[in-house]
This record gives structure tokens, sequence and C-alpha cells, in this order.
């Protein structure tokens, strides 16, 4: 087998365990680290570099700074210089075409999804918010496309009804480190098989804008529910009350019997259940139960607290 000279692109904390492992549990050489520059962060405002970059340098592996690829010429004639095998790529930025020509072996790529599903740049929050029952990563080989090259390997698992992007997302980074273990050594082995993505199956999991964050109570209980969850811990479900934003961290979908006062309701209007301890939501059809809430200039605390102390409407809007 091979012994490949390997420069590891990424920036975020979810390629941090893909980095680790690469370093630590491959006979592979990683000759570079390509991560975003240090940026101010906080509310001190220090400069502060990227988790890859971090762990790169607590690896001592050396690092290339790059917020800009295309038209880059002297990152690509630096990464030219090492006379790279392979370029692993985990949540970074579209490689161009004159990159994806310099590793020997090519490019691959570690995405939180099961392709052709969810290509994009929010593949588990949209997995999520469409209430999925599986997902997964997908490690692949680069080309041209957004998330369309050949599969080498893909790892599934199970997602909860009430599980949330952030408990998924943790999931994965491990699981898709351990997928790019193996797709390396594939490479390295020259045993990797490239499986050709079935472009008809695609579906496509757009980077997040304020309008996917609005809650809309007129759809059911269940898909409103599956909108909070998928947008939490970031960037948060939103209903609006009394024009201000009342954001949602957490919820649970409950059925509404024929004779409850909530159905003669319009969508949208709270009932507290202060004997039950809850806060009730009407939805298009029946309603979610209200968790951890954070309204505009307050501190987050549970629903029924809140709305304890709330003298106002006593209806959510949104879409």
């Amino acid at each position: 087998m091979k012994t490949l000279r390997i420069v590891f692109m990424g920036s975020p904390d979810f390629a941090v365990p893909s980095l680790t492992r690469l370093a630590q549990q491959s006979p592979h050489r990683i000759v570079s680290v390509v991560s975003g520059s240090d940026k101010k962060r906080g509310r001190g405002g220090a400069l502060s570099p990227t988790p890859v970059k971090l762990k790169a340098l607590e690896l001592g592996l050396p690092v290339l700074h790059a917020d800009r690829l295309r038209g880059n010429t002297e990152l690509e004639q630096q990464l030219k210089a090492l006379a790279p095998d392979l370029f692993v790529v985990v949540a970074f930025k579209i490689l161009p075409d004159s990159l994806l020509a310099v590793p020997k072996l090519g490019s691959v790529n570690v995405h939180a999804s099961l392709l052709p599903k969810y290509r994009g740049a929010a593949p588990i929050h949209h997995a999520v918010m469409q209430g999925e029952t599986e997902t997964g990563c997908t490690v692949f080989r680069l080309d041209s496309g957004i998330d369309t090259g050949g599969i080498i390997t893909q790892v599934r698992t199970a997602v909860g009804p009430n599980e949330t992007t952030g408990d998924v997302y943790a999931r994965l980074m491990e699981l898709g480190s351990g997928a790019l273990l193996e797709a390396v050594q594939q490479l390295a082995q020259g045993t990797a098989t490239f499986t050709r993505q079935n472009n008809s199956a695609a579906t496509p999991a757009p980077k997040l804008y304020d309008e996917h964050c609005l809650l809309d109570f007129s759809r059911t209980a269940v898909q409103v529910h599956n909108q909070i969850r998928g947008l939490s811990p970031y960037p948060t479900a939103y209903s609006l009350l009394d024009g201000k934003r009342l954001k949602v961290l957490s919820s649970q979908p409950v059925t509404l019997e024929a004779e409850h006062p909530l159905q003669t309701l319009v969508p949208g209007s709270i009932m507290q259940d202060g004997s039950a301890g809850r806060v009730l939501v009407r939805c298009g059809e029946d309603a979610v139960c209200l968790g951890e809430v954070r309204f505009e200039g307050k501190k987050q605390m549970p629903a029924l607290d809140f709305f304890r102390g709330w003298n106002g409407s006593l209806r959510l809007k949104g879409l």
C-alpha cells in the first residue's frame, strides 16, 4: 500500500474528528492543512483560529490560510509544490477545476447526507426538517458539480423523532471521520470504486436564510415540530409575538382530542395548560407543546415560565 501525501481542507468543528483520525490512525502523511483565516469571534473581538487550524497546530501540522480559492494563484502554486496525492475536503469551500487538477488521485469530500439526497450547504438541517428517519455521511470524489461525484462509501444512522440537528451533527462528525478513513485506505490500496449518483433522486439542501426559520402554524404539528428541531440549536426557528421574535428551541407534537378548546381557535393560538405544565400552540392539524423559548431581549427559559409572566397577545404569527 502506498503512503499518500494528503492536503486536508476544512474549517469548522465538524471537520476536526476527520483531521484527527487521519493524522493519528492512518499511515498517510498530511503535508498541509488549508483552513480559513483567523477571525474576530466572541464579544471581546479577539482574533481566533478556526477549529481545524487549532487542531492542526496541536497536531504539529503546517497550515495554509485560504478565504478565497477561485483565482488564488498563490495558493495553487503552494499546493502544487507540495506534490500531493490526495486532497481531503470536509466542510470547506467549493474547489475550482484548477485546484481539482492538482492532486494525482483527485479530491474526496465528506458530506453529511446520503447522497444524492440533500446536496448543498445545510444537509443535516434539511434532513431533520423533512422528518427523515435515516441519514448519514457520504465520502465521494469531487468533480466540477455540487456534491455530484462518484460515491466511495456511505455510513448510515437512524434519526429519532425528537432529535435535533445538533444531536445528529455531533453523531455524524464522528461517523463521517470513520468513513473517511476507510475511503482513504481504499484509495491508497487501489481498491476504491466510484458509484455514479442517480441525479433523478437528488434533493437540494441550500444554505439557510431567515425565511427558512419563520414558523408556519397552518402546517401540521409534526411538520412544525420537525422545523423547530431541524433548526435547533442554530439558526433557530421563530415566530412573532406582538411583533417581536419568539425563538423556539424545542417542542413536542400533541394530538388534540376532538373536544379540546384549541380545536375552535385559529392556527398560532396559544393555550397555557398550567396543570399539565405545558404551553400548547394550535397548528393546522393538532398542536405543538413548546419547550425552551427565547423572547427578544430575554434569556432562554421554559415556555411555561415565560407565558406565566406574559400579559400580551396569545397568538403567534408567522407565514
